[in-house]
């Protein structure tokens, strides 16, 4: 039951993360990296980008200018494609 509803709030807070970029206060990275039950920290670790800069990429005018490069380092670690990533609107 305890993995259950653990797994019951993953599912909420993707869910939410999903609502977010939907709502355009979040951008695609912030979804996947909860979809890959990623925190800030790890994604940063794995990117090798600053958590500062990981979380200044949530703003989706800030997503929205990322350069190709930094679209396919956030790619290869979701295991997506850019254009899936750029593509996703909640």
């Amino acid at each position: 039951e305890a993995l259950e509803n653990a797994w019951a709030e993953i599912d909420r807070l993707t869910e939410e993360a999903r609502k977010e970029v939907a709502a355009g206060t979040k951008s695609p990275v912030y979804y996947f990296m909860q979809r890959k039950l990623m925190d800030i920290a790890l994604l940063a670790a794995y990117t090798g980008f600053w958590k500062i800069t990981v979380r200044r990429h949530f703003k989706p005018s800030v997503f929205d200018k990322l350069s190709e490069k930094k679209l396919a380092i956030y790619a290869d670690v979701f295991e997506i494609s850019v254009k899936e990533q750029k593509n996703f609107r909640g």
